[in-house]
């Protein structure tokens, strides 16, 4: 077991790009990253996409599952309640050590929000956040959901940013335990199409809102 973090020097972020990753093995590498890190560990933010499936959160409760059908359910260790991941949806990990960094836990939720907000803007979007509903929100649609873990005082999980990706499956759930809740995209209010291209866009938000 590794001694407790302290705050320190912060060495420059690691940014990966990490394509295509199974819910469960991305999941099993936070982890594992979060309990190894050291002092001296560089903060590290993941981009990905992962397959079809459903999570919820440590507050979660089942019955905003309404109808998974074949997309397998994950119960998970981030905050929030249910939503859903797939093809077209641009995740991004924040592997951070937030005492180093000088952030709180809202600090994180409010930073991950801004910076999606910063981003759509540049695309012409208006969006915002709510602080009684985590997130990032186009009018009365969701475009982005926020889940966080503290562990030894540093995060990992983080933001799902809806680009390009098929928006049914939202529909077989309370997304975020909200019923009816509706979900938008990039691709329907915008010009962009592609999380490559989203992620590119988001970097610099995030790294300004994030302080890295």
């Amino acid at each position: 077991m590794n001694a407790q973090l302290r705050p320190g020097p912060r060495p420059a972020p690691v940014i990966r790009h990490l394509g295509v990753v199974s819910y469960l093995t991305a999941w099993e590498r936070m982890q594992r990253f979060t309990e190894t890190r050291t002092a001296d560990s560089a903060d590290e933010l993941w981009f990905l996409e992962h397959p079809p499936v459903f999570t919820l959160g440590m507050a979660g409760r089942r019955e905003h599952l309404l109808d998974p059908k074949d997309i397998p359910v994950v119960g998970t260790d981030r905050g929030g309640q249910v939503t859903y991941h797939g093809p077209g949806q641009l995740v991004v990990y924040a592997l951070l050590d937030l005492r180093r960094a000088g952030l709180g836990v809202r600090d994180l939720v409010t930073a991950l929000e801004r910076s999606v907000i910063d981003y759509a803007a540049t695309l012409g979007v208006t969006a915002v956040a709510r602080r009684e509903a985590p997130g990032v929100y186009v009018g009365d649609a969701k475009l982005a959901s926020v889940g966080i873990r503290i562990r030894r005082g540093c995060s990992y999980h983080g933001l799902a940013l809806n680009v390009d990706m098929d928006l049914e499956p939202f529909s077989r759930i309370d997304p975020c335990g909200y019923a009816g809740l509706a979900m938008t995209q990039l691709r329907d209010l915008g010009p962009v199409g592609q999380v490559s291209t989203a992620a590119a866009g988001l970097l610099p938000q995030l790294r300004a809102a994030l302080r890295l």
